[in-house]
């Protein structure tokens, strides 16, 4: 982490009215050991194996520890939003009242033991820009719900005062509004009708009262602002079951 910000990122972070600034995510790099075996595997594939050798060097080369504009990415989090660097150095904004954040996080397993959790981010901005943010940063189990609280914080309560107003407001293909949440595929259901919201190996599922297989299922990486949705799905399950 640090908390200086280059003058570019503050001018465009002041254009796009982001705030003030919070915090800043560095790369993640690679310790001693790791870096080593890099080395190591990209000598003996260069010596013995040619396209093994250039497949390390080439996965070398595009991280922190190999590449000085590897190294120079960075996220930089604002009260209003946040800003992210690619690869070429170029920034990209986005504010947490309006854009849209698809999230993927995959465990992988050697012989039943985990070794690695992926994390993937991908930002959409009304203007069609978009960002695929990986655990290439460090911290992305701290980063990435902090996106998506943010997201949800700005926008569930313009969401719930469409609702109010008889809208409806959709996720992909899942639309929902004050009377309950419906498919293409499905139909629509009330909410008094939905027994269990829940998700299942990175799949979201909602179960109808009265049936033993789901109502719907859907895998968590395709719905838009996930956390949102279910915060919205839980405030409006709440509000049926009071009236």
């Amino acid at each position: 982490m640090e908390d200086r910000i280059p003058d570019g990122i503050a001018s465009l972070a002041a254009a796009e009215g982001l705030g003030r600034h919070r915090l800043t995510i560095m790369p993640k790099r690679h310790g001693p050991l790791m870096t080593c075996n890099f080395v190591f595997m990209i000598l003996v594939g260069l010596a013995c194996f040619l396209l093994p050798g250039l497949w390390f060097l080439h996965h070398a080369l595009r991280t922190p520890n190999f590449s000085r504009k590897a190294a120079a990415r960075r996220l930089h989090f604002f009260e209003f939003g946040m800003v992210e660097t690619d690869h070429g150095g170029v920034p990209a904004a986005f504010r947490w009242d309006s854009m849209t954040v698809l999230q993927e996080i995959t465990d992988s397993y050697v012989n039943g033991v985990h070794i690695a959790t992926g994390y993937r981010y991908t930002l959409h901005k009304g203007d069609g820009t978009v960002r695929k943010i990986l655990n290439f940063y460090a911290e992305p189990e701290r980063w990435g719900p902090f996106i998506q609280q943010e997201v949800t914080g700005f926008q569930l309560p313009g969401m719930l005062r469409m609702l109010d107003e008889g809208r409806t407001v959709t996720f992909a293909d899942i639309s929902v509004n004050r009377t309950g949440v419906a498919t293409p595929r499905r139909g629509a259901v009330t909410w008094p009708e939905i027994e269990s919201v829940r998700v299942s190996d990175g799949v979201l599922v909602l179960k109808k009262a009265g049936k033993s297989l789901s109502w719907s299922s859907r895998k968590v990486k395709d719905i838009p602002n996930f956390i949102l949705f279910l915060a919205l799905v839980d405030e409006l399950r709440r509000s049926a079951a009071a009236r």
